[in-house]
Parts: C-alpha cells; sequence; structure tokens
C-alpha cells in the first residue's frame, strides 16, 4: 500500500517536472534582461494596405488571403509618415502618440515600467508595428489615410475623414485624467462613427487593429507571443508558431506543415488582446465582434540577438451591419494598453484577467492554478503595500503559506516518523506472508490500525506544495510588477540572478541554494517504505530540479528556498520531538518498554 502510494506521488512530481521542463525550453536563458525594442528607421518595408472585405469567415480557422507585400509570410511594417501630426495624450500611467493617418494610436510609452534596466527610458509599446492601434484595415480607409484633427484637449481628441465622399468616419478618444475614479488610468475611451452621407447603404470596415507586440529583450524566445479572445467563457489563444509551419502536429499528419501569413479565427469576441510576456493590449469592444485575425510581422533585429526578431499584429474582426441610407452607426468600447498587472485586470467586467493565462497549460489545470495563481498573486501584492520590496514579499508570503499549511505538514511528518518506526513490524509481516499477498494486505491493514498511522500521511506534504509551487510558477510568467525589481544580488526577480560566467556556463546562485535546501530536506525526512529504485529517485531530485528550474525567475528561486528551509527546521523539530517515542519490535518479541513489560501484541491472522 505505501509502496504503491510513494510511486504515485513520484508520478505526481515526474509529470510536474516534466511539464515545468519543457516550458523551460521556451523560457529566456539566463541574464535575460529585458530590454525593449530599439527600432531601425531603416529597416521598414511597404505600408499595409489592409485587409479587404466585410462578412464574417464561415470556418472556424481559416488563413486569409494575404496582402501584398514583399514577403507574402510576413505583415508589413507601416513607414512613418515623415508628416504626420502627432498628437500627446498623457496621465501619470501613460502617454499616447495619436497619429492623424488613420486616426489612430501609434504607440503607448508606460511611464512607470522602464525599457531596460536601470535606464529612465519607459517602455513603448507598439514602437514598431505593421499598423497604428484601433486603425481599420480596410482599402482607402486604414493607416495610409489622413484624417482631420478636428478637436484636441488635455483629455480627448477628436478625429474626422470622408471615405470615398459616401461616408463620414470621425473617431473620438478620452483618457481619464490623474485622479478620475471613474475607470483605469490604462484605459481609454473610444468610440467611431460612421454617417452615411448619400441615399445608398454601404458596407462598413469591420477589422481593426490591436497593435504589434514585439520581443522584449535579445534573449526573448516568443514563448509569450500571442493574440487571445475571449468568448464569455473561455480565452482562446493564437500562438505564433501555429504561423510557422512544421512541428508535431505536421509530423502525424494532423496539419500540413506550411507556413501561414495569417489565421483567423471566428467566434464570438468579448475582448481581443495581443501581448508579449509583460504588456498587453486589449479591446473590449460593446457588442461582441465575430473573429480575430493574427499575423506574423517581421521586425529590426535586437542588438546582441542571435534570432530573427519575429512579432506578432492582431486585428478584432466587429460585429457590424449594412450602413443605411442616411443612416449612423457606432462602434465603441475600451481599450487597455498597460502592464498585465492580475488585480488591475481582475477589476475589469468582462473577465480580461483571463489574459494572465494561470490555467492555459495541461499541468496548470491538473494542479487548479486557476484559482490558486489569482489567490497568490493578491497575497504577493498585499505583502508589498505593507514591506515596500518585492523580494521581502515572496519571502513573507512563503512563511505565511508555510504556516497555514503547517498543521498538515506537521501531522504528516509525525506520521513519516511513525511509520519509520514501524518498519520492524512491517518486515516481519513481509516475511511472513510473501507468498500470500491478501493475507500480507490484511496484516498490514490491521498494523496500521492498531499504531494509529495513516499510510497516506507521507502523501500530504507533496500534495500541498505540489499545486503551490506551480502556481506560483504560472503566475510569475507575466507578473508585470516583479520586472525589474531587485533584491540582494538579483537585480531583476522577473530573471535568472545570474552574477557571472564560467567557460560561458550562467552561475546562478538562487536555484543552487534551493537545490541544497532541498537535498538536506530529504535527507531528514523519513522515507520508510521504499525500495532502492525509489530511494534513488527522490535523491535525484535535488538535482532534477534544480536543473529544471536554473534559468526561471530568481523569484521562483526564492520562493522554493524559503520553502525548504523552513521545512527543514520544520523536520528538525518533529524528528526531535518524536525522538524518544518507543519503536515497536517485532512480532512477538518484548518491546522492554512497555507497561509491566507486556510483549507487543500479535495482530498477525491466524492461518
Amino acid at each position: 500500500m505505501d509502496k504503491k502510494n510513494t510511486t504515485i506521488g513520484v508520478l505526481l512530481l515526474l509529470v510536474a517536472f516534466g511539464s515545468l521542463f519543457y516550458t523551460s525550453q521556451q523560457t529566456p536563458p539566463p541574464g535575460a534582461l529585458p530590454t525593449s525594442a530599439s527600432p531601425n528607421p531603416e529597416a521598414t518595408a511597404p505600408s499595409l494596405s489592409g485587409l479587404p472585405g466585410t462578412s464574417a469567415p464561415s470556418t472556424t480557422l481559416t488563413a486569409p488571403a494575404p496582402t501584398a507585400t514583399a514577403n507574402a509570410h510576413f505583415a508589413a511594417l507601416v513607414d512613418t509618415n515623415a508628416d504626420a501630426t502627432i498628437t500627446t495624450l498623457a496621465n501619470d500611467m501613460v502617454e499616447l502618440r495619436l497619429t492623424d493617418f488613420g486616426g489612430a494610436i501609434s504607440n503607448v510609452a508606460f511611464k512607470n515600467y522602464g525599457a531596460h534596466l536601470n535606464q529612465p527610458e519607459p517602455f513603448v509599446f507598439n514602437q514598431v508595428h505593421a499598423a497604428p492601434i484601433l486603425a481599420f484595415q480596410y482599402p482607402g480607409l486604414d493607416q495610409n489615410t489622413r484624417f482631420a484633427l478636428v478637436s484636441a484637449s488635455a483629455t480627448e481628441v477628436v478625429y474626422r475623414a470622408v471615405f470615398e465622399k459616401r461616408i463620414e468616419v470621425t473617431r473620438r478618444y478620452i483618457l481619464r485624467a490623474t485622479g478620475d475614479k471613474s475607470g483605469d488610468p490604462y484605459r481609454i475611451q473610444h468610440e467611431t462613427t460612421f454617417r452615411n452621407l448619400t441615399d445608398q447603404s454601404a458596407p462598413l470596415p469591420n477589422l481593426m487593429s490591436l497593435g504589434t507586440a514585439a520581443l522584449i529583450s535579445p534573449n526573448d524566445t516568443g514563448m509569450y507571443l500571442n493574440v487571445a479572445a475571449y468568448d464569455g467563457e473561455k480565452a482562446k489563444v493564437t500562438e505564433r508558431s501555429e504561423l510557422e509551419g512544421g512541428g508535431f502536429s505536421s509530423w502525424i499528419g494532423m496539419s500540413d506543415g506550411a507556413v501561414k501569413p495569417s489565421l483567423e479565427r471566428t467566434e464570438t469576441v468579448e475582448w481581443a488582446a495581443v501581448k508579449n510576456q509583460f504588456f498587453a493590449s486589449i479591446f473590449t469592444p460593446a457588442k461582441p465582434g465575430s473573429g480575430v485575425v493574427v499575423r506574423r510581422v517581421e521586425l529590426p533585429p535586437l542588438p546582441g540577438a542571435t534570432h530573427t526578431n519575429i512579432g506578432l499584429t492582431g486585428d478584432i474582426r466587429l460585429n457590424l451591419p449594412v450602413l443605411a441610407a442616411n443612416g449612423s452607426e457606432t462602434v465603441a468600447g475600451e481599450l487597455y494598453v498597460g502592464p498585465k498587472e492580475y488585480i488591475r485586470l481582475a477589476a475589469f467586467s468582462k473577465n480580461e484577467d483571463k489574459i494572465m493565462q494561470y490555467d492555459y497549460y495541461f499541468f496548470n489545470r491538473i494542479f487548479l492554478s486557476g484559482y490558486v495563481a489569482p489567490a497568490m498573486n493578491k497575497l504577493l501584492n498585499w505583502m508589498h503595500s505593507f514591506v515596500g520590496n518585492w523580494g521581502v514579499a515572496v519571502v513573507l508570503m512563503t512563511l505565511l503559506l508555510k504556516t497555514v499549511s503547517l498543521p498538515f505538514t506537521l501531522a504528516a511528518s509525525k506520521s513519516a516518523k511513525k511509520m519509520q518506526k514501524l518498519q520492524p513490524l512491517m518486515q516481519a509481516v513481509r516475511e511472513k506472508y510473501k507468498d500470500q499477498p491478501q493475507k500480507l494486505n490484511q496484516a498490514t491493514m490491521e498494523l496500521f490500525k492498531e499504531h494509529k498511522v495513516n499510510p497516506m500521511g507521507g502523501c500530504i506534504p507533496v500534495l500541498i506544495t505540489i499545486p503551490l509551487f506551480v502556481a506560483f510558477f504560472a503566475m510569475l510568467q507575466g507578473t508585470a510588477e516583479l520586472r525589474f525589481q531587485s533584491f540582494l544580488w538579483a537585480p531583476d526577480l522577473s530573471s535568472p540572478d545570474t552574477i557571472a560566467h564560467i567557460f560561458g556556463f550562467p552561475v546562478n546562485i538562487m536555484p543552487l541554494l534551493m537545490g541544497v535546501t532541498m537535498f538536506y530536506q530529504m535527507k531528514l525526512t523519513p522515507s520508510p517504505s521504499m525500495d532502492n529504485a525509489q530511494a534513488k529517485i527522490f535523491k535525484f531530485m535535488p538535482f532534477f530540479f534544480t536543473a529544471i528550474c536554473y534559468n526561471f525567475s530568481c523569484a521562483l528561486a526564492l520562493y522554493s528556498t524559503i520553502n525548504g528551509l523552513f521545512t527543514i527546521v520544520q523536520q528538525l523539530v518533529v524528528n526531535k520531538y518524536t525522538a524518544e517515542a518507543p519503536t515497536p519490535t517485532p512480532l512477538g518479541v518484548p518491546s522492554g518498554t512497555g507497561k509491566g513489560g507486556k510483549r507487543i501484541k500479535n495482530v498477525t491472522p491466524k492461518k
């Protein structure tokens, strides 16, 4: 029974760590201190002409006709018009640069998030792009169409253009001022009004840009680049790899393996987003859209990068009717362009926090990360509100979680200690009934019952620790608050704490400390019923765990190290507390410690 439970525990660990290992292969290598993509003004391509069409496609996932570009596999970059008029809207959080070409948002700078470590320049979203954010993708009414600036104030900008002398288009952008309690300062209220100037009905443009997400450092592999759309129940994600062709699905015949210039997903869209690891552009229309279009963008190379800089651009397909003769139609919605801060996004009404993808992978779902990760994020932010340092907040959060789970882990540790002391009796039972499995099981269960030992008790610490670790890992993937936050020797909690390189190999201190605490913790923890194979597996775990987590953010290793140190102290106390407990002796042999010198009761069933 106990061997079976141990095996199950080992398998759970291997599943979790194997999944984490797969993810780690996509994670930026050590020393990846994120920087912004510095645009190269010489690396530009012909302007994007837009995707024609006004009706929604009939299939779920199709490849719309590509635009004519220099490379048909990529959307083209937009060349900044030298005579464009830029209008700025700003508050304490963001600075929007709006362009009269397309009457849209050229880019957004985040004042509280730097582009480089220890540098004052802000991170700029959509700095290099295929289209301005919220620009229409329709011939004659796209980012090449010049709008007239109607009005501009500290909080509002209005543009106007007339399309083919038939449709008047008015675009309005409102940014909340500092201190405005009506909404989030990263959110922009937008509306576009179409007015038919003729007595004939007319189709409306229904494809609008969400912006372009780029890699954030030379070592960024693009794992977190994707376009997401929420249908009211689930956030569905289109990865960059789905357009690149090849892959496992093509090997087994599930896809053709061809490189795709674009993909369109047709579904109800409550909101749509394009994002990288820490930042996102999310448009939530007043009326649900009908799909999203995803394209790859070849961007200027990042300094020091060894791979091509491929970003993603996304468009939302709006669900618009035909414009009636002399009629009007308005498209409205809220645009969020900012950091992926869970607490901020969770306050929105359409589940925009699903963009965090806490339960995206299978191992996240089986360990309930969709529930545990949000709670841990809130707890981490709550701790930070008291201490003002994110590293200290991680330490305090870990200690609090260990304290809350202490009764369970303490009971499990005591149970494991009892199991260890019960081994002489269990071995005697195994020898006596080695050829009678049914009687062996019966005698073993009676032995557990008499000595009040729960054979499942030793699994509880594992069952508690794994969901917390997996949830913390899921939370760290996109927690913008930890970016560029230092602690002790680590300059950035969201990256590995590399202090040096030896023959090109990075030296990361925190994962090594984590491995040492795991090794010592396992030496202290009783493992009474393991055979040699199981014992070797568990002895190998600290090294395996260290290798898996070596390139992860040092915040994860910090969490695991503090968790391990707490467990070591706890186990030392448990070992001391139970050191004087009598050790049972084999069946029929006097214990020497019982009252009146009584022998331990022989619980072996009669034949």
